[in-house]
């Protein structure tokens, strides 16, 4: 039982990295290419020392890696169930939210 209780805490710990709107962006950026971090702040339109703070997040968790190339580090996903996981999630969340919709829809 002390185990399991143990695995629901790294659980947890782990999906705080998708408790940030721009860590999911990130991650679904990833999961069309690798990218270096001028190429993630270019595509999100934010800035690269914000784009790092959030990878160094995403690498302590395990969520991506990175690979040097000259002075560049290139990025990418360490698993892609961790990309899977997150559109499982987006759409379970879209499910719920055209449930409630339908539900107030029906009541006007």
């Amino acid at each position: 039982m002390e185990n399991q209780k143990e695995l629901y805490f790294l659980h947890a710990e782990f999906c705080k990295f998708m408790a940030n709107p721009k860590r999911i962006e990130i991650l679904f950026l990833l999961g069309e290419k690798e990218m270096c971090v001028d190429e993630i702040a270019s595509a999100m339109g934010v800035k690269v020392p914000n784009i790092s703070q959030h990878l160094a997040v995403m690498r302590e968790k395990g969520v991506v890696e990175a690979r040097r190339e000259g002075t560049k580090m290139h990025y990418s996903i360490s698993n892609p169930k961790t990309l899977q996981a997150c559109i499982i999630m987006r759409e379970a969340m879209v499910e719920q939210m055209a449930k409630q919709f339908d539900m107030v829809r029906s009541i006007t």
